[in-house]
């Protein structure tokens, strides 16, 4: 993209930096691109967090199918920073999938964060898994969040007066926790 960019308008000044760049090289090229003497950056989703320009105004996604909502998010948030108006525009060849048309209809994050959640499925509470089938077999995400804080509350309550989960009474709830999450005891000493 960088190469068809610089052949097609010759005066244009356009960057690269990717993943497989030397820190110093890719610090070189940020630098140039946020003093202004690159004007286009061409970039891979090394650039999904921690960089701040707040004179880029424009971001052009290709391929955002290839994307989580959430990552696609993080990208739209590199652009806006400043005081200009800013533009994100997604380039899906063909057929654009609802998602992606839910996803440009709002920059809410948590909204975005539920239609990641409804996309994707959630994961393990206290395991590794990323995403996939529910464990929990009563409670619906999005749709019980009223369910699930009213859990969360009285959890947060048993664990105030037992943090440990040591109390008779709560020996049982331990005992089940630590069988179904086995890595669940090392949260429990966190906090």
């Amino acid at each position: 993209m960088a190469e068809q960019l610089t052949q097609r308008w010759p005066d244009l000044s356009v960057g690269l930096v990717h993943g497989q760049l030397k820190a110093e090289e890719r610090d070189r090229v940020m630098r140039r691109f946020r003093e202004g003497e690159v004007q286009v950056l061409v970039a891979t989703t090394v650039i999904e967090v921690g960089i701040d320009v707040p004179d880029a105004t424009i971001m052009v996604i290709d391929h955002p199918e290839r994307f989580g909502l959430a990552q696609l998010h993080q990208l739209r948030g590199r652009v806006g920073r400043g005081a200009g108006e800013s533009h994100c525009i997604l380039l899906s060849p063909g057929y654009t999938p609802l998602r992606l048309k839910a996803f440009a209809q709002t920059d809410d994050g948590f909204r975005i964060a539920e239609l990641d959640l409804q996309e994707r499925q959630q994961g393990d509470l206290l395991g590794q898994r990323q995403h996939g089938a529910a464990e929990i077999r009563i409670a619906r995400f999005p749709d019980d969040t009223d369910l699930l804080q009213r859990a969360r509350g009285l959890a947060l309550a048993i664990l105030a007066r037992d943090p440990l989960l040591e109390g008779r009474d709560q020996l049982a709830l331990r005992s089940r926790a630590v069988a179904r999450y086995p890595r669940g005891e090392l949260l429990f000493r966190i906090g």
